[in-house]
């Protein structure tokens, strides 16, 4: 049995050994294998913070035209620096991200609403159809038109009118 199971089993011992527990997890994530990642979510100031507001602004306008400089500026970095550390913590750079969220959003609301495929592609923030349509492609092997074709989960979710 874990330790866990054992708190839960005795209340009396929680208020000890909890905070010893809680304690010893943290320590290991500290100074595990990545333990030097973890280290810096924690500093207001390091880089992963600054990136992160970067892209919950992608994630919270991934519609609406993005800037590189604007994104830079927001996180407090040089537009070279940021683009590298952007780089680093997401393994993309920020038009590959916010393509990503696009297209994944694309996806979802295809599959609520098949035959619109213009008016997702607008929606999620193209100006092109056809350049929706090459991109949605080139992620998901077949063409947005062929959404709602695949029986997946997402698909069926979505019918359904619940969240995947």
């Amino acid at each position: 049995r874990c330790i866990r199971d054992s708190l839960l089993d005795r209340p009396r011992d929680q208020a000890v050994l909890a905070p010893l527990v809680k304690r010893e997890i943290l320590w290991r994530l500290l100074t595990g294998e990545q333990g030097a990642a973890v280290r810096q979510l924690g500093l207001a100031s390091s880089s992963l913070s600054h990136v992160t507001r970067a892209v919950r602004w992608i994630q919270d306008h991934y519609a609406e035209p993005l800037r590189v400089e604007d994104l830079a500026r927001l996180a407090g970095m040089s537009p070279s620096a940021f683009h590298r550390h952007f780089q680093t913590v997401t393994a993309l750079s920020p038009i590959q991200f916010q393509k990503q969220l696009r297209l994944q959003q694309a996806r979802l609301l295809l599959a609520a609403h098949p035959g619109d495929v213009t008016g997702v592609a607008h929606r999620v923030g193209y100006d092109s159809p056809s350049q929706f349509s090459r991109e949605y492609r080139r992620q998901y092997g077949h063409p947005p038109s062929h959404a709602t074709r695949l029986g997946s989960p997402v698909a069926a979710a979505a019918k359904e009118g619940a969240a995947p």
